[in-house]
């Protein structure tokens, strides 16, 4: 007989793998070291009227879905009723099946809410009047969701010109979940897009008090958000690119394209480059000195779709998998930290799945104690976090690296309701190391498998980012 579907067992297909799920994963804490949570919400204590509202709101993995389910835009982004758009997500969720929206919005029901109906057209209104009327619970707003989740830690995503009020306002609640920023500091070399990059010389000027004039105003501000965010707990910079740049220019040429961008001139490609990795040369020193971990998120195209980013704008789910060859660029530029010791620990995630085995290996050229597996090889990234890419990633990186070192899961959304994504990465992983023990390649040592398991999910993780609360 078939196995009911998410039972206790799910993705688990051993003893062994029971066991490490269900008594060494399943009761660790999560530290959810990248997301875009907005840290308002959880200052605020955000609560949400309807399923919508909370669910399908910033999900651009469902508007995905829907869009290619022939759903319209009025009923995805548009002016269409809340119910409506749920009503269509509802429609769509039978096709899904073999994607992980599939797994994701089942396990978010049973979890969240305690439904084990299938969600489709015929239930939408039985399911949407079932968590509506849960929403109303003190567990449901968002303090209430990262306590449900067993959250320790929430990395959030920020401009340098953002305010940090909401951080400041988390810390003086003394939650059990603590809210770090991440340092995401991308526009500060987008010279090929002046109305961007002067906006933010504009803001980055009035958060620091900084008239940014010049590129050395332009570094002490930098610097000086890089000090805010640090003393507010934040232990990482995140930085999105097509490639790793090419070699630094000179000081002189950074001053000359940062008058240019300043005046409304667009820099060229190579000079984008040169500048961008010029900044990032200070960047990751600043980091270095800090201890903090520099997370490299490489190859997303972002907005193709140009008709629909002037309707839409950024982040609407149209972004995809950019095939720029990356081994030499990213070699190039982790030698080039390495050369003046300003590397600081480094997380690498690639989203064209063909460069597992290159990002794997080259974390292995530039490793250095004390710390252990300095240079990481970061989870299965978006179009990556899946089943198949899960399992590709972890044994690539077991064959490769140091699996055991690996800092683990993350979720990478928008949403309060994807926690579940790491007890499905937690019950894939169990089910893969159990699988190697029931074949005899791993040894059959209690002691070695809930070490391991432990670590990756929790452990190795809070030695790597050395959060403040970590420390006492």
């Amino acid at each position: 007989m078939p196995r009911a579907f998410l039972d206790d067992n799910f993705l688990l297909h051993s003893k062994t793998a029971e066991r490490l799920y269900h008594e060494v994963a399943a009761v660790q804490p999560i530290i959810d070291y990248h997301t875009h949570l907005p840290p308002q919400e959880v200052a605020e204590n955000q609560r949400w009227g309807n399923l919508t509202a909370l669910w399908l709101g910033e999900d651009h993995y469902k508007w995905r879905a829907m869009r290619a389910n022939g759903i319209p835009e009025s009923h995805i982004t548009g002016g269409a009723s809340p119910r409506d758009k749920f009503q269509a997500w509802a429609e769509t969720v039978p096709n899904t099946i073999g994607n992980p929206l599939y797994h994701w919005t089942h396990l978010e029901l049973r979890r969240c809410f305690g439904i084990e109906t299938l969600l489709g057209p015929d239930t939408a209104e039985e399911i949407w009047n079932t968590a509506n009327d849960r929403l109303a619970e003190e567990s449901f707003c968002a303090q209430g969701l990262l306590d449900q989740f067993k959250v320790d830690t929430v990395g959030t995503t920020d401009d340098p010109s953002d305010s940090l009020v909401f951080h400041e306002a988390c810390a003086a609640l003394d939650l059990e979940s603590r809210i770090y920023p991440t340092y995401r500091p991308d526009k500060a070399a987008m010279v090929d897009r002046p109305e961007i990059f002067n906006a933010f010389c504009d803001q980055l000027g009035e958060v620091t008090s900084i008239e940014i004039t010049d590129l050395a105003p332009l570094l002490e501000a930098l610097k000086k958000r890089h000090d805010d965010f640090h003393a507010i707990g934040c232990r990482l910079s995140d930085h999105g690119m097509k490639q790793c740049p090419p070699e630094p220019c000179s000081e002189k040429a950074a001053i000359a394209i940062f008058h240019n961008a300043r005046s409304g001139l667009d820099a060229s490609a190579s000079e984008v480059g040169s500048f961008s990795a010029f900044l990032m040369q200070h960047l990751a020193r600043w980091n270095t000195e800090r201890g903090w971990a520099m997370q490299l998120h490489l190859a997303p195209v972002r907005n193709p779709n140009s008709r629909s980013f002037a309707q839409l704008g950024p982040d609407s789910g149209f972004d995809t998998i950019g095939d720029w060859t990356q081994g030499e660029s990213l070699l190039r530029f982790l030698d080039l930290l390495d050369r003046v010791k300003a590397l600081p620990k480094t997380i690498l995630y690639n989203l064209n799945p063909r460069d597992n085995a290159l990002f794997a290996a080259a974390c292995g050229s530039f490793q250095e104690g004390p710390t252990p597996a300095k240079i990481q090889w970061g989870s299965a990234w978006w179009y990556n976090d899946t089943l198949r890419g899960m399992t590709d990633q972890i044994q690539t990186l077991a064959s490769i690296g140091l699996l055991p070192r690996f800092v683990g899961m993350l979720t990478d959304s928008r949403s309060f309701l994807s926690y579940p994504r790491h007890e499905y990465f937690r019950r894939l992983l169990c089910n893969l190391i159990a699988t190697d023990v029931e074949n005899g390649e791993i040894p059959d040592d209690a002691n070695l498998l809930d070490s391991l398991i432990r670590g990756i999910c929790y452990d190795n993780a809070k030695a790597y980012f050395t959060f403040p609360h970590h420390d006492t």
